[in-house]
């Protein structure tokens, strides 16, 4: 799948699991990481519960789809004969539960995935719960992300053009005006 020079010694691994679509990619990275090292590794899901509900209360069908993410990953962790625990949390913010949980475990290392988006604009967006791992957790983190979508010719070579034309600056004094 990937290689890597150096492998980041590890004995204890949280796999960060949102139901999205780079959860696959974030189990088989932990997995091919984990098995020469023979680590343990823990699938954490986080429920997000808003204000307006407790954090014991049941939420209609979260439990349903939080067994699916955790299943899913079981099956990929089977597959590549790696031991996998799974772990199902309710908080009320994803990535401070990611962080206290990992280090709980005492988690030598916790990867995360990113799903590829844009904002409006085009800027990249990586999210709160990214940076808050990033920024927060004591141990090694992996971001893992997902590959760019794959543009028509037509708009790559118009985004081509686009980043080729020099930038266009409004005559000191002006307003800058956004159509």
């Amino acid at each position: 799948m990937f290689e890597m020079r150096q492998h980041q010694t590890f004995s204890r691994g949280v796999l960060a699991l949102d139901g999205g679509s780079t959860d696959r990619l974030v189990v088989r990275v932990g997995c091919e990481l984990a098995k020469p090292q023979k680590a343990e590794l823990f699938a954490v899901h986080v429920l997000e519960v808003d204000w307006t509900h407790d954090l014991s209360d049941v939420i209609p069908g979260s439990a349903e789809r939080a067994s699916a993410v955790l299943d899913v990953a079981e099956a990929i962790a089977e597959r590549a004969r790696v031991p996998l625990k799974t772990q199902l949390l309710q908080a009320r913010d994803v990535g401070a539960a990611l962080v206290d949980e990992a280090s709980a475990l005492d988690a030598d290392i916790m990867i995360i995935g990113l799903p590829y988006r844009m904002r409006l604009g085009g800027e990249f967006a990586i999210g709160r719960t990214v940076r808050y791992v990033l920024q927060n957790a004591p141990m090694a983190v992996y971001v893992v992300r997902d590959p760019m979508p794959v543009q028509h010719e037509g708009q790559r070579a118009q985004d081509a053009q686009h980043a080729s034309e020099p930038a266009r600056t409004a005559p000191a004094g002006a307003a800058a005006r956004h159509t």
